[in-house]
Order: structure tokens, then C-alpha cells, then sequence
């Protein structure tokens, strides 16, 4: 575990192994230990594995604006550590959840530093024509219909639920979008309720244990779920810096991971074909869809993820 100060702050990494940096970047509501069945693969197949704490997360500084979390300040944490660890040559950047996003925008944006990047679960969809704010304001919130990065977007109203009980609040959100949940509407609720009202008693399942729990649990009640949630909050910011480059796609070559039963791989029903839907705007990517797994790709099926992971590094 190193502090790797990128400029702007600090971040706190797992890194092992010696060869060409892999930057890793976890979404929400992880850190870090979501790759801890990636790191030692990748390192042992001949590369430096670096998993970060993304700022307001685990060890890495948590700034307290809103505006601390666009995703042009995380992209240029990511080129700060990367100069940092390799000023030499560029980097491979993979992400999952939010850090789908944040490693497909830092590589469209910043291709002198990347030279290949790789999204679990998230496809990439181009740079927006609007803001995603007004996709589900427009699809959820004016037809009365729950949206959780709607419920998101107040300063302290899912921190408070979310930090009354940080385990169970994670324990029920993992598992409710996983592949393992049985098959249910469990997000079809009304504007105004909770995140957690409707959702399923969680199951044992072999991904996710008591310990992964215990890990959790310590992280979020240290460092609360304030700077993990602004990175909701900035949809606006985000589309204004991107429109910079409204024009250009992703030229490195690509690789794409996502699940049959994960809602994000299909942009919550606004795609049925994501590989497809990428070659527009990423025509090098490779893609593949896990039968059966949900949204924690590499946690959920983690030696399918490192076969398909390090069959692509060793390709590049």
C-alpha cells in the first residue's frame, strides 16, 4: 500500500509486481479490494498493478465540494499518478462501475498517457448530447418513478440513510443488482421512497463474505459516503468539459466486460447490443457478456474476468 500524490491529492494504492503500469479504478460504493482477485493475476502475468482508492474513498484525500468529484479532476488524478509511477510511457487504465466512466473519459481525453483502457459492466456511449441528468429526469422522475442517482442528488439524504448501517446498507445494495438476486422489479418504487425500501433480504452467496463485508463496512465508517456521492452530483459539469471533445472517440484499443443480468451493461434498457453500440465511438474494443452475472463483474465471476483481462494485456 503506497500514498502516491498525484497533484492535486493523494491516493492511497495497491500495488504489486514489476512491467508495464495497469491502473485500476473501482466504482461505487468499493474501493481498492474490488480488484483484490485481479491484482495478483495481473502482476504475476507480468505487469505493475496499481488498484486505487478513488478521491473521497478508504486512504485517498476526500476534498468536501461538490465540485471536487467532476470527472475532469479524477482524470487528472489518474494522469498525475501515472506520471508519477511511469513518466516514460503511457498506461493501461481498466474500470468498473463509475470507474468505467471515469477510465473511458480520461482515455478519450488524455490519449498521450493511455494507450489501451478496459470497462467492466459500464459501455462507453460517446460523448454526451446532454446531460444524464436529463435522461432519467426525463424517463424516471417525471413519470413518478424512482431513479437512484435522482435520490442521489440532495447533499445528506442518502449519506444519512447510507451511514446509519454502512454494512447492511452495502450487504443489500450488492446484492440486489448482482447474479445471484432472484429475478424481481425490485427497483420499480415510487419518486420519494428510500434506496433501500423494497430491496431483497440478501442470500449468502460465495462472492461477497463476511469478511469482504467486515472490509467494507471498516472503509465506510471511516470515511463516509459524502465524497463517494458527489461523484452523482456533477453530471452537469461533466457534460459542459466533455463537449471539448464532442468529435473524437476512443482510438486505443478497447476491451469491454459487462453481465447478461446487469442493468448497466444495457444502460438500464437503452441498449440491447453494448459492443455494437461501442464500435461507434471505441471501433478498436473487444467485448464480452458474462451468461449470468450482475453488476460486481470481477468479484462475481473473477477468473473468467482475469482469463478475458490478461488475454487482452498480453495482446496489446
Amino acid at each position: 500500500m503506497r500514498m502516491i500524490d498525484t497533484g492535486e491529492v493523494s491516493l492511497r494504492c495497491a500495488i504489486e509486481g514489476e512491467g508495464p503500469l495497469v491502473i485500476m479504478v473501482h466504482g461505487f460504493p468499493e474501493s481498492w479490494y474490488s480488484w483484490r482477485h485481479q491484482i495478483g493475476p495481473v502482476a504475476d502475468a507480468g505487469f505493475t498493478a496499481c488498484a486505487i482508492d478513488v478521491r473521497g474513498y478508504g486512504g485517498s484525500d476526500k476534498p468536501t465540494e461538490v465540485a471536487d468529484y467532476t470527472l475532469e479532476k479524477i482524470a487528472g488524478d489518474l494522469v498525475g499518478l501515472k506520471q508519477s509511477l511511469q513518466p516514460d510511457k503511457p498506461a493501461i487504465l481498466v474500470g468498473h462501475d463509475w470507474g468505467a466512466p471515469i477510465v473511458w473519459n480520461t482515455a478519450l481525453t488524455h490519449p498521450e498517457h493511455f494507450h489501451a483502457v478496459a470497462g467492466l459492466s459500464v459501455p462507453f456511449a460517446g460523448v454526451p448530447k446532454r446531460p444524464f441528468t436529463e435522461v432519467f429526469r426525463e424517463h424516471f422522475t417525471s413519470q413518478g418513478k424512482f431513479f437512484y442517482q435522482e435520490y442521489f442528488q440532495e447533499p445528506g439524504v442518502a449519506e444519512a440513510e447510507a451511514e446509519k448501517d454502512p454494512r447492511d446498507w452495502v450487504h443489500r445494495m450488492m446484492y440486489s443488482i448482482s447474479g445471484d438476486v432472484p429475478p424481481g422489479a425490485y427497483w420499480e418504487k415510487p419518486y420519494g421512497a428510500t434506496f433501500l425500501e423494497g430491496l431483497p433480504d440478501p442470500q449468502p452467496v460465495d462472492w461477497l463474505t463476511e469478511e469482504d463485508l467486515d472490509f467494507y463496512e471498516g472503509e465506510f465508517k471511516a470515511s463516509g459516503f459524502r465524497g463517494p456521492l458527489n461523484r452523482y452530483r456533477n453530471h452537469e459539469r461533466d457534460f459542459e468539459w466533455l463537449q471539448g471533445w464532442k468529435d473524437k472517440r476512443i482510438e486505443q484499443p478497447s476491451l469491454f466486460i459487462g453481465g447478461s443480468r446487469d442493468p448497466a451493461t444495457f444502460l438500464f434498457g437503452g441498449v440491447t447490443d453494448p459492443v455494437g453500440m461501442m464500435r461507434m465511438s471505441a471501433p478498436k474494443v473487444e467485448g464480452h457478456i458474462l451468461d449470468g452475472v450482475g453488476h460486481w463483474t470481477q468479484q462475481e465471476r473473477p477468473e473468467e474476468v482475469n482469463r478475458l483481462l490478461i488475454d487482452w494485456l498480453q495482446r496489446l
